[in-house]
């Protein structure tokens, strides 16, 4: 699907115009034009990203192809930038989807192949506000990109939640080993996904931050360091919690570690009390030619057997290994 939106002065003067209207527009540079892909066909990809705007083919691959991490590269008239927004449920996989930016001079394209919920916040604003919108193309990109910063915090807020789910199973006496285990796993991999994508997503801020791109007017670098800070915050949080995460698991490993020694010292304790049954019970079955003891011997072997046993299970009580 394309949706644009035509600005002229920060009034909203257009939307949803047909190709060729929107070459008319890119022709007329008094206009500001935002142009959004929302899982677009391959002609409609090709019509816009080829035909309109004649992006360089290797950023319309990299548009197309998903990118594990965040980056941004200066293609001179425009900026290619790859962000990622995530979303969470606590009955599903963690995941990212991408957010890509093409930001011009005076145009803004970006290309998301599942909807999101900072696009279509920003979407809804521009076409309910009566204020003055955007008068520039960086303005829309740091609006999108603040957006979908915002919703890491939910993100975060869910993760803690099952983090500390699992700080209680772990610590819990009769807790399923298998299952916290692999939830255990899962959690480890959703922290470890989303650290991947908040390190490399501060650093492409961070390079907007800077100025070094004459695309991001002056006005707004303190803005998007605003958003530089952000980012670090989470990505501080982030680590707290992966940290936590794994101080979890080494306490389940002690855990496991002491109950498995646990029960080798009960057995190596029923081992010990049959030490004398064994020892005394071997002596006298053994076949001698002559054996003395045969009248009153084996009332004298069950008693020896009894009274050892009894003791050697007394010294093992006061050894705390039953």
């Amino acid at each position: 699907m394309i949706r644009s939106f035509i600005f002229s002065d920060g009034k909203l003067v257009g939307q949803d115009l047909e190709v060729e209207a929107l070459r008319l527009v890119r022709a007329d540079k008094g206009l500001l034009l935002w142009v959004d892909l929302d899982n677009p066909t391959p002609e409609e990809i090709k019509l816009i990203l080829e035909g309109v705007f004649q992006f360089h083919p290797l950023a319309i691959e990299d548009c197309v192809q998903p990118n594990s991490l965040p980056k941004v590269e200066d293609y001179e008239d425009y900026l290619f930038i790859v962000t990622h927004a995530v979303d969470f449920k606590r009955t599903e996989k963690f995941n990212t989807t991408e957010l890509d930016f093409f930001l011009g001079k005076d145009y803004v394209v970006t290309f998301h192949t599942a909807p999101l919920r900072s696009v279509s916040t920003l979407i809804e604003r521009t076409v309910k506000s009566t204020v003055a919108g955007p008068r520039g193309p960086d303005r829309i990109a740091h609006t999108l990109i603040d957006l979908l910063v915002d919703n890491y915090a939910p993100v975060i807020d869910e993760l803690r939640a099952e983090l500390e789910e699992l700080e209680e199973s772990v610590l819990a006496k009769d807790s399923a080993q298998k299952k916290l285990v692999a939830e255990l796993l899962h959690v480890r991999g959703d922290f470890t996904r989303l650290r991947t994508i908040v390190r490399p997503q501060r650093d492409v801020i961070d390079r907007l931050a800077r100025g070094d791109s004459k695309l991001i007017r002056p006005k707004l670098l303190p803005y998007f360091r605003d958003l530089r800070d952000n980012l670090a915050r989470l990505e501080e949080t982030a680590a707290s919690y992966h940290e936590r995460l794994m101080m979890a698991f080494d306490i389940y490993l002690n855990k496991a570690a002491f109950e498995a020694n646990e029960g080798i010292k009960f057995l190596t304790a029923l081992t010990a009390i049959t030490i004398p049954v064994m020892v005394i019970g071997t002596w006298y079955g053994m076949n001698f030619e002559k054996m003395p003891e045969l009248a009153r011997g084996y009332p004298f072997a069950v008693g020896l057997t009894l009274v050892t046993t009894a003791l050697m299970f007394v010294y093992l009580k006061k050894k705390k290994w039953f």
